[in-house]
């Protein structure tokens, strides 16, 4: 079982100025229509291709999401994450649609580091 962040915790984290890092897990169409601010996005299926340019800290504080509870590309990709030995990874299982339905800010487009 992957370890797991509620929204709440989230946004408590974020309010604290935590450093987090957030992911989202889906596609590029999907992440340029509405992503977290300030995620990066590392799809499921390419996290072994980009995560080392991404993520380049292994023990940085990740939070990883996708569309919804029964998306499962964050837990695959939380997973993978561990996998290849980045040590502080949580899945936000409730993911994009949870952020949205609280009303909360997001974020159009691609990064610029990415355009």
């Amino acid at each position: 079982m992957v370890p797991t962040i509620t929204r709440d915790e989230l946004v408590t984290r974020l309010d604290r100025g935590e450093r987090i890092t957030l992911v989202e897990a889906l596609p590029e169409p999907y992440y340029r229509k509405a992503h977290l601010p300030g995620a990066l996005n590392l799809p499921h299926d390419r996290v072994d291709a980009l995560a080392p340019s991404l993520l380049p800290d292994k023990a940085a504080s990740i939070v990883v999401y996708c569309a919804d509870l029964p998306c499962e590309n964050s837990a695959i990709a939380t997973e993978r994450l561990l996998a290849l030995g980045y040590t502080d990874v949580r899945d936000y299982a409730e993911g994009k649609q949870d952020w949205l339905d609280a009303g909360l800010p997001t974020e159009r487009g691609l990064p610029a580091h990415a355009a």
